[in-house]
């Protein structure tokens, strides 16, 4: 009898043991399934949100690129990015990260933080300024001079933050050319007087500009002074219409009138003579590929001749 109660005693255990295993097991499969229900349920919840309220991922653009100002020290650029925000909230831009590059190498990079904010199911353009200092270009790389036109890459990350999706980074980017601008030649070839007296004196500044740049210049206008023997004999200014091809040159009239007889005896001993040093400094005002320049005109030390109205080229007055 004992023996037998014991038996089944033992089977007894046996049996519990494995029921309760059995248990162990599905209480994991229930508790790994009520997890799964959970995260289905949430992402269905909000699937189910984004898809009712409409989140969606924003877009942008580099749509232009802008040259407001270019001189021989700088250029100032402006990015404007459009960006469209599909969502029914306004969102932020917590960030905008640039670079400008140059066949890989770096001229510019910067962080612009707090940016503002783009409005709901709206667009907005964003412009982003950003400034080129030649001379840190040129101190950095030596094969970067004026005259020359360099290609640029100019990336831009856009650090935006969504509900429900959380920030997102939108980058894009956008190539072309921008120049290295270098100030125009000079050269007054001769003064031609058309009339001469001690109250007044009208002559002609046979001028000649080369352009030394890769890019054509089309000039518009050209202010100046005018020193002979070092005396200023006044300032001249035209209006006139000209096209300096790129690496070419071109000669502008340009109409001057002073008094010689407010100048000293140097004037007149230059007048008398054959040749005289001059010096001219202005500027030119000229469009380009790349937008509207002033730049300067200036040379110091020059030699030019005088010329009578009825003279030929040869002939020096």
């Amino acid at each position: 009898m004992s023996t037998s109660e014991d038996k089944v005693e033992i089977s007894e255990k046996k049996v519990e043991i494995v029921d309760r295993g059995h248990k162990e097991e599905e209480k994991e499969e229930g508790k790994g399934g009520f997890l799964d229900k959970v995260k289905d349920f949430i992402h269905d919840i909000g699937e189910k949100i984004e898809g009712t309220i409409g989140f969606g991922k924003p877009t942008a653009d580099v749509s232009a690129i802008h040259i407001p100002k270019i001189n021989l020290e700088r250029a100032d650029i402006v990015v404007d990015v459009l960006v469209k925000n599909p969502n029914p909230v306004p969102i932020p831009l917590i960030d905008i990260n640039y670079l400008i590059e140059s066949d890989g190498r770096k001229l510019v990079s910067g962080l612009i933080p707090d940016a503002g904010t783009i409005k709901a199911h709206g667009e907005e353009t964003v412009k982003i300024p950003l400034t080129l200092i030649y001379d840190d270009i040129k101190s950095t790389y030596n094969d970067i001079n004026p005259g020359m036109i360099i290609p640029y890459k100019i990336k831009v990350d856009l650090i935006v933050d969504v509900p429900v999706l959380g920030r997102l980074t939108l980058p894009m980017e956008k190539h072309g050319e921008i120049p290295i601008p270098k100030k125009p030649d000079v050269d007054i070839e001769k003064i031609q007087f058309q009339k001469f007296s001690l109250e007044e004196t009208v002559a002609i500044l046979h001028v000649r500009l080369e352009n030394l740049n890769d890019f054509d210049l089309g000039l518009n206008d050209l202010d100046c002074e005018i020193w002979l023997c070092d005396e200023s004999i006044g300032k001249a200014e035209i209006s006139d219409s000209i096209k300096l091809d790129k690496n070419g040159s071109g000669l502008i009239n340009v109409p001057i009138t002073f008094r010689p007889k407010d100048f000293g005896s140097a004037l007149w001993d230059m007048i008398r003579g054959k040749g005289t040093g001059y010096t001219i400094k202005g500027n030119v005002d000229v469009d380009t590929p790349f937008g509207a320049m002033k730049l300067p005109i200036i040379k110091e030390g020059g030699t030019t001749r005088l010329k009578k109205e009825d003279d030929d080229d040869d002939d020096e007055e």
